[in-house]
């Protein structure tokens, strides 16, 4: 019987900003070493197949299923998990809205839902439900009917232009 051979690499990436060099076996999941390794919980295991969005994160801006990445593509790239996004003691806006709005329930999606929109806002200040809807179709929440989730993409979007928060459901600013 021929023994396994141990493959090993060293990944040199960074973490919520922070420079980070790992090793380990090149095919292990982002997921996994964020959760386990890198004790960065916020991220969730929901289907293990990027179906869900549970274990979004983003790479380089933009979001992925972390469950779906090997590490032997975080290879000089930058990673930002919900941590890295804003604390209890300073929350980014589209965190607040998501609170304010009612668009966090169980908290197993809430991670990768905050992170998509986040990133979605950086791309695209002022995006239609339409563009809303199309963002964050590859998160799946069972809790809000989304609705909410909507509705705090909305807040975050009047708060930044200075505006109060968009009248339930219109997307429309109220003064």
């Amino acid at each position: 019987m021929q023994e396994a051979i141990a493959v090993s690499d060293t990944v040199r990436f960074t973490v919520n900003g922070e420079p980070r060099c790992w090793q380990g076996e090149p095919m292990a999941r982002l997921l996994d070493v964020l959760r386990y390794e890198l004790g960065l919980t916020g991220t969730k295991e929901g289907c293990g197949e990027g179906e869900c969005g549970a274990c979004t994160v983003l790479l380089d801006g933009e979001p992925v299923c972390a469950c779906l990445v090997p590490m032997l593509q975080c290879e000089g790239r930058a990673v930002q998990t919900i941590e890295g996004l804003g604390g209890a003691d300073r929350l980014e806006p589209v965190q607040r809205a998501f609170v304010e709005a009612g668009g966090v329930q169980c908290g197993a999606c809430t991670p990768g839902l905050v992170l998509t929109a986040w990133a979605l806002l950086q791309r695209e200040p002022r995006p239609d439900r339409a563009r809303m809807r199309e963002a964050l179709a590859g998160n799946l929440c069972r809790c809000t009917g989304y609705e909410r989730i909507l509705r705090a993409l909305e807040h975050t979007i009047a708060a930044r232009q200075g505006g109060g928060a968009p009248a339930a459901g219109t997307g429309e600013a109220t003064p």
